[in-house]
């Protein structure tokens, strides 16, 4: 299955490296952040691929929530604990979780359609900033620090009424932003798309943080500096991780 290309097996354990991390980001998700580059202060692994990994290996299932727990570094080995039939744990060797993964009702395990779901799940991520962020944080009037924005992944979870959903495409139909002094709740909510029909849900939950008044300068120069650094290769520096 395609994910195996962006992570190793060594002892029984998964290997992700900053640079499997790093083509995964860019080729998949078209995401080229550099928190995510092998050679960034902060780097960590996409939540993406990890999500892509655990979907790869136990199958896609009707009902998923994905937690994210804590940032994933280069190289450290992973461990799928399962306890009973709902529940994945990704942690390290000393039990350390960074990704909790409860599901339920039927599972697939056709490869074809693990794949063509885990790819359009990246994409609709890629879509984060600025095609949605912008116009959400403009309209209630805050923004990120400009400085040093923060975005951050909390959780995921989907509801697919077919398992055998043919090309399917996520489709943004709602798009919140709740702001709490200096904190921000973002709540994405997608339709899951099948030959022009809707066939499941996806929902995602972001944290913003540093969160002041909104400045159409300051934001002008953001999306500029993203345009301009994706155009040579390099997202802007978001430091949009998944924790």
């Amino acid at each position: 299955m395609f994910p195996d290309r962006f992570h190793s097996i060594q002892d029984g354990r998964v290997h992700i490296s900053a640079s499997q991390a790093s083509l995964f980001a860019k080729e998949v998700a078209g995401d080229f952040n550099p928190i995510h580059d092998p050679d960034a202060r902060r780097f960590c692994v996409p939540g993406d691929l990890l999500f892509a990994v655990v979907v790869s290996r136990f199958g896609l299932s009707r009902h998923m929530t994905f937690q994210f727990r804590a940032l994933l570094g280069d190289g450290i080995p992973l461990e799928f604990r399962e306890s009973g039939e709902e529940t994945i744990e990704v942690c390290d060797q000393g039990g350390k979780v960074y990704l909790e993964v409860t599901r339920s009702g039927d599972v697939t395990r056709d490869k074809q359609v693990i794949e063509e779901f885990i790819r359009c799940y990246v994409a609709a991520s890629g879509k984060n900033f600025p095609h949605t962020m912008k116009p959400l944080m403009e309209s209630k009037g805050v923004m990120f620090n400009p400085d040093r924005p923060m975005v951050m992944y909390a959780s995921m979870s989907l509801t697919m009424d077919s398992l055998d959903a043919a090309s399917p495409e996520l489709e943004l139909h709602n798009a919140d932003l709740e702001a709490n002094g200096k904190r921000g709740n973002v709540m994405l909510e997608y339709r899951l798309i099948s030959d022009g029909k809707p066939v499941g849900e996806v929902s995602k939950h972001l944290v913003l943080g540093g969160l002041r008044p909104y400045c159409p300068d300051a934001m002008a120069g953001i999306v500029e500096e993203f345009y301009r650094l994706k155009a040579r290769g390099s997202h802007y520096g978001i430091d949009t991780v998944d924790s």
